[in-house]
């Protein structure tokens, strides 16, 4: 049995449902909130290329690499992003929570940090992970401004570490949260969760 299996996760705002071909169309359609593929430094797919997003993400979720998910908004039910676990290693019980991305709609509210929130902690309590680790572009100044809230450490930065698909190379930041540090880091996000001046991330 896989160390990380399909399962949904449900809090106040936002729903994780396991991702499937049949949520296709509502993802171009939260891609399209925004334009979000023209963000260079993000892995937003355009309408042409999000089938073969979602078969990238099916493949490696059977291969046991990846557990992709889309985030269903609870007020009006609509689709209005992608998250995943991914780069899972079973054996260490580590894993990195990664390819995230929202609907501008969706953006700066609770949605997220609710997310990340429900993620954590399956993995934490759930899934007994040592470490998580998130990883962002240097130049994607917002993204790394919302991972250091939910109260990451920043590990380092790998140079020249991807190929990007307009052929520039991307240094990457990497976070992690560790399990020792799991209580504070749920402690803060509860609070963010509870005071409503400090939702938006």
């Amino acid at each position: 049995m896989s160390w990380i299996v399909p399962v949904t996760l449900k809090g106040k705002f936002a729903e994780l449902i396991p991702l499937e071909m049949g949520h296709m169309p509502a993802l171009q359609e939260a891609a399209a909130d925004g334009e979000l593929w023209k963000l260079w430094f993000t892995s937003v797919p355009s309408p042409d290329k999000t089938l073969a997003y979602i078969e990238t993400a099916l493949a490696e979720r059977a291969a046991g690499r990846s557990m992709p998910f889309v985030v269903r908004r609870l007020a009006d039910d609509r689709i209005v992003g992608c998250t995943r676990y991914c780069f899972i290693e079973s054996a260490h019980r580590r894993l990195e929570i990664g390819f995230t991305w929202y609907a501008a709609s969706a953006q700066r509210s609770a949605i997220n940090t609710e997310c990340k929130l429900l993620l954590l902690q399956h993995a934490f309590e759930a899934r007994d992970a040592i470490a998580v680790e998130f990883c962002t572009n240097f130049f994607n100044v917002r993204s790394r401004a919302a991972i250091e809230r939910l109260g990451a450490k920043l590990d380092g930065i790998l140079r020249n570490h991807r190929l990007m698909p307009d052929g520039t190379l991307r240094d990457t930041c990497v976070y992690s949260v560790i399990a020792s540090e799991w209580p504070g880091v749920k402690r803060n996000l509860t609070h963010r969760m509870e005071a409503p001046a400090n939702r938006a991330s």
